[in-house]
């Protein structure tokens, strides 16, 4: 009796489609639940490190919280920093996304208005009582801060920057590169930031009365930052040139004459 292992054909390779290269190896499609596993290890990740900060928070807590295995951080990210550089990014578009400055200012027609959406959406987040996790993050990377700052003002900040300082130097009649536009920018941002970030328990405590009225308060920083931009911009604009007097030659004649 014949070997059957010997006298059996080898399987038929697959069938190509028509007009295939073959010298192109097919190459299997990425798995769809990569993605979200991503998404979910940086989520997970910018709780814990809103939590126990860049110090406290490791990969095996992480991992532990998010259910997955614990190479899944190098896998997907390649590192802890790069973990934590990707959750800080997500951090500042929690506060405000690229994206979102552009649709603000959508359909409005010039620099003050658009300057009052974004001063007002901002100052807005503040009153806010369910911040997301990424506030509580940024709070903790201003007061000590990370290696991740240069990644972080490349990525996300300077984009949003770019924006609002072009605005600024529309509403001041200066270029976005003058000293002054960019203090403005400083003076209008920096405290939408501090009210952000700062524990709401500190201004109810000290300043109760200030954050009554609704939206009032958004309202007054708006008016306040604004007309600070508008002095701001009075003061560092080149004052417009005289305007020269030419007097007729026989005026001038007659004038030389009395003298003699």
């Amino acid at each position: 009796m014949p070997n059957s292992a010997s006298t059996s054909k080898p399987a038929a390779p697959a069938a190509r489609a028509p007009g295939a290269d073959p010298s192109i190896r097919a190459v299997r499609a990425p798995r769809t639940d990569g993605a979200a596993t991503r998404a979910h290890l940086l989520d997970v990740a910018g709780q814990v490190f809103a939590q126990r900060g860049l110090a406290g928070a490791t990969s095996k807590d992480i991992c532990e919280r998010a259910g997955t295995p614990l190479a899944s951080v190098n896998y997907h990210f390649g590192s802890r920093e790069a973990l934590y550089e990707a959750v800080l990014i997500e951090a500042h578009r929690q506060i405000v996304g690229l994206d979102e400055l552009v649709a603000l200012t959508a359909g409005l027609d010039d620099a003050p208005a658009k300057l009052r959406a974004i001063l007002g959406h901002l100052a807005g987040l503040s009153t806010r009582s369910d911040t997301p996790w990424g506030f509580r993050v940024m709070l903790r990377e201003v007061l000590s801060p990370s290696a991740a700052i240069p990644a972080l003002v490349e990525k996300a900040v300077r984009p949003k920057a770019a924006l609002v300082l072009g605005l600024v130097g529309e509403l001041m009649a200066l270029p976005p590169t003058h000293p002054a536009v960019q203090r403005g920018v400083m003076f209008a941002v920096l405290p939408c930031i501090a009210m952000m970030v700062a524990p709401k328990e500190m201004p109810a405590r000290l300043l109760p009365a200030a954050t009554q009225g609704g939206g009032a308060i958004v309202d007054d920083f708006v008016d306040y930052t604004m007309a600070g931009l508008e002095a701001l911009a009075h003061a560092h604009r080149a004052p417009a040139p005289r305007a020269r007097v030419t007097r007729p030659r026989a005026a001038v004649a007659g004038r030389a004459k009395k003298a003699r």
